[in-house]
């Protein structure tokens, strides 16, 4: 299929100071991809356009039953001045398994990551040129028909936008204060918490304010049954390095397949490390904490790369790890993967792909 491009004229693009810090997830690129699906057609007319709202039926499925999925991925500016995206691939595949679960169209891969490429060229003067910041892309794909019954929509819009950002967290690299939730569940067994669907979302906002409000910056979800194993946080993956293991919830249906947590755990393998995935209560991490046998906790997202946690709470109780200062293990995978995504390190994984 043919990419189909009304671009505006150059006078019209607008320029922005890039440099110092960004805030996520506000400023958004002139353009924006989208195409079209309709059942018994397929998908058609792809395109490029400005970026302006999408005007939707009231009745649309995506506002009455969320049937909605997304995907979020970079691309960097690297030190030879040559743009990368990383392990852009994943997250397409990763966007189909939702789509499947959501009884949504899949997606043409190949043809998704020349949309995405397409996009990144075209808005490349976006792309901040300063180590740790990045050109955000968020994949959408949302159900259209305009009708009120629960049944998976006939028609579909998928859309790529692109933002400039800086750090995820205003911390930065320095430890988080993470909050450790029993009162609420983000998935529970067989429901879509291995789906990056908006539903899942607007599910954690409740509590995510409520940690705020104590002074935490993100929530640590237990498990839906026992409330007693660790899952993930709202916005990564969580990692805890015991004395002589790294250990990371196993994918049990409820959590969300990181593309960074994957990487993690491939490269701490190499490094000789004893990795495991497996289930681990919050007791056996307060009681490494308390102990010092948790040497380390961080979370893995593509927002945030590596993100050290020096704080946790639970029931009412703080409890500090490594003294709430940042560990050498996540120092160096964050060092490593950076590396990797802006070109000052080789790519012995081969997950870097470029654009053009």
């Amino acid at each position: 299929m043919e990419i189909k491009l009304e671009l505006l004229p150059p006078e019209k693009r607008r320029k922005l100071d890039l440099e110092g810090d960004l805030p996520f997830g506000c400023i958004f690129t002139d353009h924006m991809f989208l195409m079209y699906y309709q059942e018994g057609k397929g998908w058609y007319d792809a395109q490029i356009k400005p970026y302006e709202p999408i005007c939707l039926d009231p009745a649309a499925t995506v506002f009455h039953y969320s049937q909605t999925i997304f995907e979020g991925l970079k691309a960097y500016y690297g030190v030879d001045g040559r743009i990368r995206l990383f392990r852009p691939e994943r997250n397409m595949a990763r966007m189909n398994y939702s789509a499947k679960r959501m009884c949504m169209p899949a997606i043409d891969k190949e043809f998704a990551l020349h949309a995405i490429k397409t996009l990144v060229d075209l808005e490349k003067g976006w792309i901040p040129k300063e180590i740790g910041s990045a050109l955000y892309i968020r994949p959408v794909l949302m159900g259209t028909e305009a009708f009120l019954g629960v049944k998976p929509s006939s028609e579909y819009i998928f859309f790529i936008i692109l933002s400039p950002v800086g750090a995820y967290y205003k911390e930065g690299f320095n430890p988080i204060k993470i909050y450790v939730t029993d009162k609420y569940v983000r998935a529970v067994p067989g429901g879509v918490g291995d789906v990056k669907t908006g539903g899942n979302y607007a599910a954690s906002l409740m509590a995510s304010e409520e940690a705020a409000k104590l002074g935490y910056t993100q929530v640590l979800w237990l498990d839906a049954i026992e409330r007693r194993y660790v899952e993930e946080v709202g916005t990564m993956n969580i990692f805890f390095y015991f004395e002589d293991e790294l250990v990371t919830p196993a994918l049990t249906g409820t959590i969300l397949p990181g593309i960074t947590r994957e990487s993690v755990i491939q490269m701490a393998k190499d490094w000789g490390l004893k990795v495991n995935e497996r289930r681990i209560t919050i007791d056996e991490v307060i009681e490494g904490a308390e102990t010092g046998r948790l040497k380390e906790c961080f979370g893995t997202g593509t927002a945030a790369v590596i993100s050290p946690v020096g704080y946790l709470a639970y029931k009412g109780k703080e409890y500090v790890i490594n003294q709430g200062q940042t560990g050498p293990l996540a120092q160096r995978l964050f060092e490593e993967l950076t590396g990797i995504q802006y070109g000052e390190k080789p790519d012995p994984y081969g997950w870097i792909q470029f654009v053009p």
